[in-house]
């Protein structure tokens, strides 16, 4: 399985302003749709803290024009062999971790702006929920049963 991070395509050593964070939207939504078009198996890691931010990834650029558009037809739903990660936890035990952790680039200090703009992914927006209280097998356990799951699942 490929792994693409948002970091290897686009990574300046801060946290990127808002107007930065378009380009590299739209080039992991380029990487997905050639793995999708490919039909191999990949994995892309970045926050996609915003609802946005994850249409984006998922319709490129048609996802402003829907956003900016409320009389335009609502984007289809989200392709099953597409789905979204969403590791959450408690504010306190992942400041811990950061504050414990070294050589990053994003401080500690950030953590609340991120929590602050969080748009929890809904249902509908083909998410797979982990707790990070969970040991990382446990978790990469529940991931691969999920795209079993997906995989045994007839299409639309």
């Amino acid at each position: 399985m490929k792994i693409h991070r948002k970091d290897d395509l686009h990574h300046n050593g801060s946290l990127r302003l808002r107007k930065d964070r378009l380009p590299w939207l739209l080039k992991l939504h380029e990487v997905i749709e050639r793995e999708r078009a490919s039909c191999s198996d990949a994995l892309v890691a970045c926050s996609a803290l915003k609802r946005l931010y994850r249409q984006i990834l998922l319709f490129g650029s048609k996802a402003l024009a829907s956003s900016s558009d409320p009389d335009q037809d609502v984007l289809p739903p989200s392709s099953p062999d597409v789905f979204f990660l969403f590791l959450h936890g408690d504010y306190d035990l992942i400041q811990q971790r950061m504050v414990a952790r070294r050589g990053h680039y994003m401080k500690a200090e950030l953590l609340r702006s991120q929590f602050d703009v969080l748009e929890p992914p809904s249902d509908e927006e083909n998410v797979l929920p982990l707790d990070i209280r969970r040991g990382v097998a446990d978790m990469a356990m529940e991931v691969e049963k999920h795209i079993i799951s997906l995989m045994s699942s007839p299409m639309p």
